[in-house]
This record gives structure tokens, C-alpha cells and sequence, in this order.
């Protein structure tokens, strides 16, 4: 049996992680900025993180939903108390898709309406409803195409309200900053009065914070800087730090009824085990505010080159993009085969930094001084 071959890949097969660094089977260090998808929140092999998964493991790596497991219940306590929801309601699972599919499903049990609207460049999932709400028909197959959806622009209130005025919204999903659709920021004003437009028209607003979230920007939710209270908050990549698991943040206005959602694996406790190293290593080392600091860094730095290849520097704490003035490919492939260096990218033009919230202004200086040399 051969692997299915969906995904294009680097010749680069790594083997070793520690805090923001990776190491392939020749040797060879690589400088991390992109946490594999946003997802290492906390460094790579944090020495606490190992520690806690170790310990959990030799204990009681997994057991269904069906019994009492007291590590949700201090998890949901420690979220609330982390990210300023204290009184929302928990439920979890194992992915960003997984998420958005629960919180577009209650969503609808709760209003009763199936008709959503995204964003134009929207990325929310590969799933049945998730994909659905993202703005990429290639990969919209047509058993997932059944027109629920309509996407509009970015900070451009009017056609949502119009479409909130005709009635059968069940949500509107927004990424406050959009990851795929290329660093692109959805602005206060916009926010609040979407906000209070789909309250007024009683949809739910759900607030995507997989890839922007957790700590990503500077606040825990990226949504906090933009003044605004979601209804529902989708959750996942930096969560565990690697370990597969997502989360849906629930408004007390929604009542759970036995039966409703589901899942064999969400909450299970090794899973638990690595969002609540998480949570401590977050709190412990104050990552946050790090992500603040450091991000503030990186973005002077890289908008004071005026390096005639960059066009435009743009996004929060530590999820920046850097749109080039030619194809970022080439770009890229410099980085890492040249200046051993892995960055995302988003669309033709844009790099996007997405480094573990341990990122420190000395590897922000080291990353400046190679993206100079890539260019």
C-alpha cells in the first residue's frame, strides 16, 4: 500500500523538536515559524508538557464518554478562567473542522434556521458543513455543495445585514483574522456592528478561533481586540500542543439535551492531559503577553526593512503575514533549503508566521537577518 498523495511536500524529514527549533535525519536545525500549522503553541517538547503526557500515559491514556472524567471538568474550569468565559459551557472533541461542524449543528438546534453566512476567503474546515462555509470550491465536492451558504466581503457590513434581513440565518461565521484567506483583519467597527446585527436578526455568531486564537495574538482570543462576545467559540491547533483535539465555547443561553453532540475521542484524557500542560505553560511562562511583546518586535522589524520585495507587513501578535511583490514559492523554498528556515504561506504572494508562542527577539532578529538573505 502506497500513501495517498494529497499532500505536496518538502524533501525535508524531520525528526527532533525543542522550544522553536526542528531538526531533520541529516542533522540539520531548521528555525520554526510556522509551528506546523499554528498548532505548537508551547514550543516543541516542552520539558512540562512531556512530563504531564508521560505521567498520564503510564496512568490511563483513554476511556469513552460514558464515565465521570474529572480532568474535562478541570479543564473547562481553567479555560474559562484563562480566556474571560467563566460562565460558557465546554464541549470537546478532536479538530478545528470537527468544531466548526458541532457549532454550525447547535447552532441550528437552537434557532431551528440552516442558512449560514461566511466569508469571502473563509477557511473553516474540511469536513461536511466545515467546508461547506469555506470559500475554496476545489475543494467543495458536490455531496458537500448544498448551497447553505453565502459568502461576503470582509468589512463590508451592508450585505450582511441584507441578508440577515431576509431571514433563515442560523450563524455567521467570522475568523477575526482570516489565516488562509491571507492575514487579512476583520476591523472593530465591522465586528461589533455584525454583532449586533445578527443578535438583532437572532443568528448566532460564531467565532472561528482555531488558527487566531489561544493566545496567538496578544489576548487569548483574537475576537477580544475587536470589543465583541461570539455566541459560540470554535477551538483546536494550539490547544494541545500537537496532540489531536479541538473545542466548542458555548454561551449559558444554549441548553445541552442528552444525546444532542457526540464523540468516541474528544476530552479523552491524554488529551486533557496535554491542553492542561498547556494551559499551565501558558500561564507559568505568561505567553500571552510574550506573543504581544514579541510579535510587536517582529512586525517593526520586518515593516522598517522597506525591502522593495515587500509589499505589505500586516496581522497581530505572532500570526503575521509578509505579501511579497512576486511569487512567495521561491521565496520559501530559499528559506528552507538555503536559510533552513519553515514559514506557511497563503495564496501566490504571502508568507505567514505562525511560530510557537515561546518566540523570543532573538530568534526574531536571526529570522529577519535570513528572510533578507531568501529575498
Amino acid at each position: 500500500m502506497k500513501l495517498f498523495d494529497v499532500y505536496p511536500l518538502f524533501n525535508v524529514n524531520i525528526v527532533k523538536g525543542q522550544g522553536c527549533k526542528v531538526w531533520d535525519n541529516q542533522g540539520q536545525e531548521y528555525l520554526d515559524l510556522y509551528g506546523g500549522h499554528a498548532v505548537i503553541s508551547i514550543g516543541h517538547c516542552h520539558p512540562h508538557y512531556v512530563e504531564r503526557m508521560g505521567q498520564q500515559l503510564q496512568q490511563l491514556g483513554f476511556y469513552s464518554n460514558s464515565v465521570i472524567n474529572k480532568l474535562q471538568a478541570e479543564l473547562a474550569e481553567r479555560l474559562g478562567r484563562m480566556s474571560g468565559y467563566e460562565d460558557y459551557q465546554l464541549f470537546l472533541v478532536n479538530s478545528g473542522a470537527e468544531a466548526n461542524e458541532n457549532a454550525l449543528k447547535l447552532s441550528s438546534f437552537y434557532n431551528g434556521n440552516s442558512r449560514v453566512l461566511s466569508c469571502e476567503k473563509a477557511f473553516h474546515g474540511r469536513t461536511s458543513l466545515a467546508v461547506e462555509v469555506t470559500n475554496n470550491p476545489k475543494i467543495v465536492a458536490p455531496i458537500n455543495d448544498n448551497h447553505h451558504v453565502r459568502f461576503l466581503p470582509l468589512n463590508d457590513l451592508e450585505p450582511w445585514v441584507r441578508e440577515l434581513s431576509r431571514g433563515g440565518i442560523t450563524a455567521v461565521i467570522l475568523e477575526c483574522i482570516q489565516g488562509v484567506g491571507g492575514i487579512q483583519m476583520a476591523t472593530p467597527e465591522f465586528a461589533q456592528k455584525l454583532a449586533y446585527a445578527a443578535k438583532r436578526y437572532k443568528a448566532t455568531l460564531i467565532c472561528d478561533e482555531i488558527q487566531c486564537g489561544y493566545g496567538r495574538t496578544g489576548k487569548f482570543f483574537a475576537h477580544q481586540w475587536l470589543d465583541i462576545k461570539p455566541d459560540i467559540i470554535t477551538v483546536a491547533k494550539g490547544i494541545g500542543n500537537g496532540f489531536p483535539m479541538s473545542a466548542v465555547l458555548i454561551s449559558p443561553e444554549f441548553k445541552p439535551v442528552y444525546g444532542q453532540l457526540g464523540t468516541t475521542f474528544g476530552g479523552n484524557h491524554l488529551a486533557c492531559s496535554a491542553a492542561l500542560a498547556v494551559l499551565d505553560v501558558m500561564e507559568q511562562e505568561n505567553l500571552v503577553e510574550n506573543a504581544r511583546i514579541v510579535g510587536d518586535y517582529l512586525m517593526e522589524k520586518l515593516k522598517g526593512l522597506n525591502h522593495p520585495k515587500i509589499k505589505e507587513v500586516r496581522g497581530r501578535g505572532l500570526m503575521i503575514g509578509i505579501e511579497l511583490t512576486e511569487d512567495q514559492k521561491p521565496v520559501r523554498e530559499r528559506l528552507v533549503y538555503e536559510q533552513h528556515v519553515f514559514t506557511g504561506c497563503s495564496g501566490q504572494n504571502l508568507l505567514r508566521l505562525l511560530p510557537p508562542l515561546t518566540f523570543s527577539k532573538e530568534l526574531a532578529d536571526e529570522f529577519v537577518e535570513r528572510l533578507l538573505k531568501a529575498l
